[in-house]
């Protein structure tokens, strides 16, 4: 065995990544199942990404990255996307909501500025939007699946919109020396029973909130 000694913490820190130590073991060995653990991904991540300076928190660096996220989806789909700050509701229920990142213009780009109602519910294709922690990212690429913490939103997209065909997922990172941004496309073909069933549920949910809150204020 091999021991290092090091003259202060943050040389004792940098010297840990990309190993597997005691407090990062338990994330990579897989007990139940066979898919790889976050820490498999983080180990990848720490020899693939440039550190960025600050303690920026990862909404905040989200919320700055997504103009740049739809930018290189429109670079490598030719696809011209509207980020207007909207609110979409459903028809029958304005309180089964979602606010999209982009809805896809169906115009060419001499046309495009007067598309003026492209954010309304007959958009048939969406863009959202995540710039997330460089493993999670690619965990993303590698398994070629969204993030479970994200597959419920994608589902409210279709919820929503009846007229929506195509959901993309627009992954972008540019701490990462390779694969700083790719996309995933979902299709309502892919998720229809979850949509049916999501729909259920949130509309008995908002009966039940009603129920409980008309008894809660009876005089």
């Amino acid at each position: 065995m091999k021991i290092t000694k090091f003259d202060d913490k943050q040389s004792w820190l940098e010297a840990r990544l990309t190993r597997i130590t005691g407090s990062r073991v338990k994330d990579i060995i897989v007990k139940r199942g066979t898919a790889k653990k976050m820490g498999y991904y983080e180990l990848i991540a720490e020899q693939l990404t440039i550190p960025e300076d600050g303690n920026e928190l990862a909404m905040d660096r989200g919320t700055r990255l997504e103009e740049e996220a739809i930018a290189e989806f429109t670079k490598a789909t030719g696809k011209l996307v509207n980020t207007d700050l909207v609110v979409w509701e459903r028809d029958d229920n304005s309180r089964i909501a979602i606010s999209p990142d982009g809805a896809i213009i169906e115009a060419d780009e001499e046309t495009i500025k007067e598309a003026i109602v492209v954010m309304a519910m007959g958009s048939r294709e969406a863009v959202e939007a995540k710039c997330l922690a460089s493993s999670k990212h690619l965990q993303a690429f590698l398994t070629q699946k969204i993030p479970n913490e994200y597959v419920d939103q994608s589902i409210q997209y279709f919820v929503v919109n009846n007229n929506l065909e195509n959901l993309y997922f627009a992954f972008y990172d540019p701490r990462l020396v390779v694969k700083q941004f790719f996309y995933l496309k979902i299709t309502r073909a892919d998720v229809a029973v979850k949509v049916e069933q999501y729909l259920l549920e949130q509309s008995s949910t908002l009966s039940e909130v009603d129920a409980v809150v008309a008894d809660l204020t009876k005089i």
